[in-house]
């Protein structure tokens, strides 16, 4: 192992119910980014299912006390357990990340090391999955020898590019996204999954062709030894689609009413306030107000990537003075990063 998760946990902070019984064990990875869209992510499960057992767990390596309070309101609005985790983050610092992905995307494998013979199974979930269903179904799967259930992203077409560019034929039949894992902790562990995903991440030469960086090494490892389920447990949604669309007549509606958990995949989240307006972010919007963030405001755009696509989606919903606003302040803030880059380069 890179690591031992019980010694890179720094703190533990719990905030238990009294339910006894059968529970589904559900685990996030998160860094301060994702702290509105986990909390909100949780509530949606529990409103939901307000007549299954849930244990949240949180893996991040930062948390502050306005964090920290909202989840404890939220385990006893709904009285249910949560448990954070602070996380030092040391050990994964030499590994592979991107202005998308960072290092917390590799806090699945923290949580698949310190679960290991304390419980059988483990759902793993991203920050930015809503649910809208029951999951009732997942405390009752088996496994048959499986290491994980999975939901494939996207169509065979996208399978295919997956499987030239990781150079293995097998992925044509299947790729999966690595939002959803429902995790078989023991075989997990037999087949020595972390050790062999953090080896491969940490080369250098391998790394290179990893531009989904851990999922794209799950997705080998794991191959052939997943069981997939329906994709109304992952359905994938992009915000930044419905610039495709030029009116609500004809706007982007992945989700349909047999969808469970709804995934908001690229640089926009519905947590983002450039994204409200859009019946996709509904649903985000709908569980934010049942939580103790429902006060909480929406993100405004503090990267320029994030000025770009704010803009972007302000003259989509015809805000054309807002759309402008955020176009100049976009230019002037990449125009300044350049400026520095090239001081910084000068004096190196």
């Amino acid at each position: 192992m890179y690591f031992n998760a019980n010694k890179v946990i720094k703190k533990r902070i719990g905030f238990a119910s009294s339910h006894k019984g059968n529970k589904l064990n559900i685990a996030y990875g998160i860094d301060k980014n994702f702290f509105l869209g986990c909390a909100v992510s949780i509530t949606s499960i529990l409103v939901f299912n307000p007549n299954l057992n849930f244990s949240f767990h949180i893996f991040t390596n930062y948390i502050n006390d306005d964090f920290e309070k909202k989840l404890e309101q939220l385990a006893n609005k709904y009285n249910t357990d949560i448990t954070i985790y602070l996380v030092d983050d040391n050990n994964l610092s030499n590994l592979p990340t991107t202005k998308n992905w960072t290092i917390a995307t590799y806090f699945r494998f923290i949580v698949a090391d310190y679960f290991y013979n304390k419980i059988d199974k483990i759902l793993y979930l991203d920050a930015d999955i809503i649910c809208k269903g029951s999951l009732q179904e997942l405390f009752t799967l088996q496994f048959d020898n499986n290491i994980a259930y999975v939901v494939t992203e996207k169509d065979s077409i996208w399978w295919n590019k997956c499987a030239n560019r990781l150079n293995e034929h097998k992925l044509s039949s299947g790729y999966f996204n690595a939002g959803f894992l429902l995790i078989n902790l023991k075989k997990w562990q037999e087949f020595n999954i972390n050790c062999r995903a953090l080896k491969l991440l940490s080369d250098p030469d391998l790394s290179k062709k990893f531009t989904h960086l851990d999922q794209d090494v799950l997705n080998l490892l794991l191959l052939e030894k997943v069981k997939y389920i329906d994709r109304k447990y992952n359905q994938q949604v992009s915000i930044n689609y419905e610039l495709k669309y030029k009116s609500n007549v004809n706007c982007y509606s992945p989700i349909s009413d047999e969808t469970i958990l709804i995934h908001y995949i690229g640089p926009t989240k519905p947590w983002h306030s450039w994204a409200k307006d859009y019946k996709c972010s509904q649903y985000f919007l709908n569980a934010k107000s049942a939580s103790p963030l429902n006060s909480t405001p929406l993100l405004s755009p503090i990267t320029t990537a994030q000025m770009r696509y704010c803009a972007k989606h302000k003259l989509h919903q015809k805000q054309i003075f807002s759309s402008i606003f955020y176009f100049i302040r976009y230019f002037l803030y990449k125009m300044n990063i350049q400026k520095i880059l090239i001081f910084k380069r000068k004096n190196l």
